[in-house]
């Protein structure tokens, strides 16, 4: 399993592929910036297939729509297994979205 210790800095992180396969080192990236509000925002909530998953990103987004009326949501499948990327849907997220919520269930 690929995995890479971040420089030294206050924490130490371990970063590991979940795919299980052996790869080059990973360069550790840092979180997107918070978004002040979700006031007049398109929010992608993407299904990647994990049981319940689906629903559970439903509920989120009528919980959305119900307390932040003017956000917009979109609900999306990913493509393939969960730990596979899906170009098409990452590229339009990234074009047409201002947050993502990635789900699963159980």
């Amino acid at each position: 399993m690929a995995s890479i210790t971040k420089q030294p800095t206050r924490s130490l992180q371990t970063v590991l592929d979940p795919r299980g396969q052996p790869t080059a080192e990973i360069q550790p990236l840092s979180l997107a910036p918070r978004l002040d509000s979700l006031d007049g925002k398109t929010v992608y909530l993407v299904d990647i297939g994990f049981g319940g998953g689906w629903e559970f990103l439903q509920e989120a987004a009528a919980w959305l729509q119900r307390n932040i009326a003017s956000v917009r949501t979109e609900l999306r499948h990913k493509k393939g297994n969960m730990f596979l990327d899906d170009p098409e849907l990452f590229a339009e997220i990234a074009e047409r979205g201002d947050a993502v919520i990635f789900g699963v269930g159980g």
